[in-house]
């Protein structure tokens, strides 16, 4: 009467395997976000994942953009972690901890040009 039918076989086979951040990965970027909501600097978070990049974003407000990001991407046979504020690089390792390194001092308000 009824047949069944395995929709994988008809499913699309996605080749390339989604970035994302791993348990130790969310944990450290948790640490370093906890300590800045603590002292009053960071409100807010979101994780994404835009195509190949995981990405955890920093907001000083949930109503802005993102303060700073920080991204996860394939780069040769590992990974590579990106900051950003905007689209600058404030920091590049293969390393997490290393990347977030740059949250270890203290940030300062730059004027802007205009």
């Amino acid at each position: 009467m009824s047949n069944l039918i395995d929709l994988s076989e008809y499913r699309r086979r996605n080749k390339k395997q989604r970035i994302r951040f791993d348990r130790t990965e969310l944990r450290t970027l948790l640490n370093v976000y906890s300590m800045r909501v603590a002292q009053g600097e960071w409100k807010d978070y979101a994780v994404d994942q835009h195509g190949p990049i995981a990405i955890f974003s920093i907001f000083r407000h949930s109503y802005e953009t993102p303060v700073f990001s920080v991204a996860k991407r394939t780069s040769g046979k590992g990974f590579e972690y990106l900051v950003l504020n905007g689209r600058r690089i404030l920091a590049k390792s293969k390393s997490l901890t290393e990347a977030l390194a740059i949250f270890d001092k203290p940030l300062r308000l730059v004027p802007q040009r205009g």
